[in-house]
């Protein structure tokens, strides 16, 4: 199956610093989650994909559409769900009002069919029965839930998301990695965000950024097999670790290069991810 997304050479900068490095990338059906510190790129790149800003080189595709020119780039959209870090709304707007004005910038002019869409995508996000309320009314959570099923309208091929879950407690960050994982059936995810534990239960691929540069792509599993061996257990913390910190038994969960006999530990997504930017932070170094 061709990838719904296909970019090569993306390349980007703001004055003298380069945000995008040459990013190459392919996204196919199913949610992606897209690590990186802070500084990354990683809005950078979703903002491009989601055609809200043109790279200075490279081109992208969007489930064949090319938005290089001003057609293309309308076909993407048309096909396109896109959930910004800091969603803007109309605090004196109703979920149901929010909903039905991004539907309407999404070209649903029919007024009976586009009622019938917002009331779907509310339902999707189990926000039917607080529709009329005004959005600065709602829960934080709520109001990312309004944010989604805006993006979910007409039923878009790609869904750009970033950091969807920063601020949640547990059971809204339960209840969205739920709504997360629906969404990703049949369409493309693209998640962007810094909780490791999201992608680990969430994405089939993991793509992780530093610097401009993505520096790892490849399943979930494989990421975490990057710290294979290399994590493990101490009564203090060992002076020769990356990153080593005291746990809720007592005792110190070490991460790096072991010593002989140490007492090894199983990897976590997030040993991986902190070793492949430890990497990346090496590399720099050098």
């Amino acid at each position: 199956m061709p990838p719904t997304v296909s970019a090569s050479g993306l390349t980007l900068r703001y004055g003298g610093t380069v945000a995008l490095d040459d990013v190459s990338l392919r996204l196919g059906e199913g949610v992606t989650g897209l690590l990186g510190p802070n500084g990354a790129g990683k809005t950078t790149l979703l903002r491009v994909l989601a055609t809200a800003v043109p790279a200075d080189r490279g081109a992208f595709t969007v489930l064949g559409h090319d938005p290089g020119s001003p057609s293309g780039r309308l076909d993407v959209r048309r096909r396109l769900g896109y959930l910004p870090q800091t969603p803007g709304f109309h605090q004196d707007f109703s979920a149901f009002a929010f909903v039905d004005y991004v539907a309407i910038l999404k070209e649903l002019t029919d007024r009976t069919a586009r009622h019938r869409e917002v009331r779907r995508v509310l339902d999707a996000v189990d926000l039917s029965d607080v529709r009329g309320k005004r959005i600065k009314k709602l829960s934080g959570g709520m109001r990312q839930r309004v944010a989604l099923a805006a993006a979910l309208v007409g039923d878009p091929g790609f869904l750009v998301l970033d950091e969807p879950t920063v601020g949640l407690d547990p059971e809204q960050r339960m209840r969205f990695r739920e709504l997360i994982a629906q969404a990703g059936e049949g369409r493309t995810v693209l998640l962007s965000t810094h909780q490791t534990e999201d992608v680990a239960m969430l994405c089939h691929r993991v793509i992780v950024m530093a610097s401009g540069r993505i520096r790892f792509e490849g399943t979930p599993a494989e990421l975490t097999a990057r710290a294979a061996g290399r994590v493990w257990s101490s009564t203090e913390r060992d002076p020769g670790a990356r990153a080593g910190w005291r746990t809720g038994t007592g005792s110190f969960r070490n991460v790096g290069d072991p010593p002989p006999g140490a007492e090894l530990l199983e990897p976590t997504l997030e040993d991986g991810y902190l070793l492949t930017l430890d990497g990346e932070t090496a590399e720099v170094a050098a």
